[in-house]
This record gives C-alpha cells, structure tokens and sequence, in this order.
C-alpha cells in the first residue's frame, strides 16, 4: 500500500470516529448487524480467544474491524488458520504464496502491521513449505489484536450497541441505562 493510500486510511479511521459522524454511521450499522443472545455478546469479554471461537463474536469482531478500516488483520489470522489444515503439498505451496503475497510482502494489498525481522522469518520460511510457515507472523498478528484491535472493540459504541440489542431483543423492549 503506497503512502498515499494509508494516510487515507487513517484519515477515514478518524472521521468515523469523530462523534458528530458516528451517529450516522452508528445508526448505519444498526440496522446491518444481526441480533445475538445477550449471554453471548457478553461472552466475547472473557477473552479474545473465546470472542474467536464463537462464530458470531468472530463476525461482529469482523464488522467492527471493517469500520476501523482494519480487517486484514484477522483476515491474515483467518487464512493462516485455513492454511494449517491443508494437506496437498501442491495447494499449500500456491496457499503460501498467495497469503504472502496478499499480507505480508511490503506493498502487498493488505499488508498486515510486521517488523522487518518477521517479515523476513516468514520470507525465508516459504524456501521449505510447511504448514507452520506462518506461525510467527500469525502469533505477532493475534498479539496485536488481542492487545490493540480487541480492547477498542470492547470499548467501542458497536460493542455497545450489540450488547444493548441483545438486551432489548431478549426484554422485547429497549433498555433504559438510566433506570
């Protein structure tokens, strides 16, 4: 991604989060996200392990990574999970290359955040196909979510507003926080 291209995407991550702005795109995405039981939304503060185990706090992690502009990075941790169960050689070799290609080489489409050393582990780990050629990169890519991407999510109006649709879905009415 050239220069240009990310200081856009930077400047669009902070309209959306200017709060003048979110109540548009907050009532936007209202009416795009699916209802979920109270217990599971609530459920996805355990840990970001368990908010990944559960396929609808995986996809409501997704659509918030969506408004932030910054869902490739659980796209690369989705496609090297993939990419673990491959058996046939010949696909994980076109597998590897497309997912380096993609997220990890400098300037790929949807370059995920790497230091230079793991770039380059991770370059010279596609030499010998393995499934474990992403390991690292995929590790330092959980990590930055679990620290970074996950803790927003929790904070974020979207988590809210799941959280207050579940309530209100299982009360068949809208909460009142105030009450």
């Amino acid at each position: 991604m050239d220069v240009q291209a990310k200081e856009f995407k930077t400047r669009l991550g902070i309209l959306l989060h200017k709060p003048e702005l979110g109540h548009k795109i907050g009532n936007w995405s209202h009416s795009t996200k699916q209802r979920y039981a109270l217990e599971e939304v609530l459920g996805w503060k355990e840990s970001f392990d368990h908010l990944l185990k559960s396929k609808n706090g995986m996809a409501a992690f997704q659509g918030f990574l969506k408004t932030e502009f910054s869902e490739e990075n659980l796209e690369f941790w989705l496609a090297c999970e993939e990419y673990k169960k491959t058996r046939s050689k010949t696909k994980l070799v076109s597998r590897a290359n497309r997912i380096f290609e993609e997220y990890v080489q400098n300037e790929a489409p949807r370059e995920v955040n790497l230091d230079h050393e793991t770039r380059e582990v991770t370059r010279n780990n596609l030499t010998v196909i393995t499934p474990a050629c992403f390991e690292e990169a995929q590790a330092k890519t959980y990590t930055l979510m679990e620290k970074d991407s996950y803790p927003r999510f929790l904070k974020s109006a979207y988590y809210r507003d799941l959280v207050e649709q579940a309530a209100s879905h299982r009360t068949g009415k809208p909460q009142n926080r105030h009450t």
